[in-house]
Order: structure tokens, then sequence, then C-alpha cells
């Protein structure tokens, strides 16, 4: 598929999630998510308000399905969520649950490998239970906890090679890529470039990064179109 750009609103303000969002678009952004903190601040409200002011563009919804996952799924279709996340270390009644409701309500699925031992392999059982696509995560908590005690902060990037070439649906990177990294990603087979917190949203605080956020997706977004145009 042809590289995409999914701005994350990890903005627990329903005012300034749809200002971000409007930004986000008239920039170039092809996907909007409502992020898991918007989602906890405002439940499918957020995923409502999203799909009342942009009745055609992708949305993703962000829940992180544990369990439940048939009721999930259904509540963000219904909520006008055309994607949903379900998390692998779910169990595998709960990822093919959300795989079903997915093809009988329509929705894509995406599966999240966040947390896995063998990262690998955890984007593969996704790919094998029914995802359309997979997430390859390293968490927010993971990262600056390892950082905290003088180590390397790991990476999505550590492995993405490999998780690509394990799977055959797309591939997302997500977990605190700067800018060129996440500009990256279709250079790894990755095509699904999101950004979010820290990347354009401040992550400690999760409201917008200060500096001119519309000027910086139109690069970013120029810049990831005009791979996928050069290597059609």
């Amino acid at each position: 598929m042809k590289p995409i750009v999914q701005i994350s609103l990890d903005i627990i303000n329903l005012e300034e999630a749809l200002a971000t969002a409007a930004m986000a678009l008239e920039a170039g952004v092809d996907w909007l998510e409502a992020g898991t903190p918007l989602i906890l601040a405002e439940g499918m409200h957020g995923v409502r308000a999203l799909r009342q002011r942009w009745p055609e563009v992708p949305i993703v919804a962000d829940l992180k399905t544990m369990d439940g996952g048939w009721l999930e799924a259904e509540v963000m279709a219904k909520a006008g969520a055309t994607h949903v996340v379900v998390m692998a270390r779910a169990h595998p009644e709960t990822i093919k649950e959300v795989v079903k409701a997915g093809r009988d309500l329509g929705v894509k699925v995406m599966g999240d490998n966040l947390g896995c031992e063998d990262m690998v392999a955890g984007a593969k059982l996704l790919e094998d239970m029914g995802c359309d696509y997979v997430i390859h995560h390293i968490g927010y908590d993971e990262r600056r906890g390892i950082a905290a005690r003088g180590k390397r902060m790991p990476s999505p990037l550590d492995q993405l090679r490999e998780v690509v070439a394990a799977v055959d649906v797309p591939v997302q990177a997500v977990g605190g890529l700067s800018i060129e990294q996440a500009i990256s990603t279709p250079s790894y087979g990755a095509p699904l470039v999101v950004l979010g917190a820290p990347l354009t949203i401040d992550a400690d605080a999760f409201k917008t990064a200060t500096g001119d956020l519309k000027e910086t997706l139109q690069l970013i977004c120029d810049k990831v179109h005009a791979y996928g145009n050069s290597s059609s």
C-alpha cells in the first residue's frame, strides 16, 4: 500500500483534539486516531465528534482492547471508528472476537504487539489470527523506565525490519520516534506513518506541542507521500 500519515490525538481535551485534527488534515494527514488518553477522557463521545466533523476520514479508535472483544469493537464501530485496536497480549479468544466483529461490522482490525516477549512472534500471531494491520509498539512507560535506569531507550526501529519480514499485512511502527525516524519507516517496509507523543504532542502534558505544528506536519506529509510516489 502507498504510505499514509496518521496523527494520534493523545490529548485529553476534546476541543483541542478537534482543533489539532483540523490542522493536521489541512496539512495533509490521511488518518485520525482517537488516542487512548482522548478515549479515557471523553469515551466514545470523542470518536463521535471526530466522525461528525469529518464524515469521510478514516478514524482509528485506540482503545487497546484486552477483553470483551466483540462488545468493544461494536461500541467503537457504532461511534464511527473505521479501525479498532486489539492487543497481542489479550487472550486468543478476545483477538478472535475482535476480528470477527471487524468482519461483521465492516471495520479494520489493527493488532498491537506492545509488551510481547517476542515482538516478531507477537506480530505474526496477530496476522495469523486475522488482523488487517500490525502495530509494532514500544510503550511509553517501557521506554522511559529503561532510560531512567541509564540504559539505551528501546526503539520500534530495532526490530522493524524483522517484523515487516514476518508478516504480509501493513505494519505501523509506534513509540518515541523522532520526526526523521517516523519519515523513514516506509523505507523499512512499514507504510503506516503515525505521528504522536512526543513527536507532535507534548508527551508529559498530553497537549499540543509548542511551535509551528502545521508546518512540521506539512513537511512530514510531503516527504511521506513523495516516498509513495517515487516507489510506485
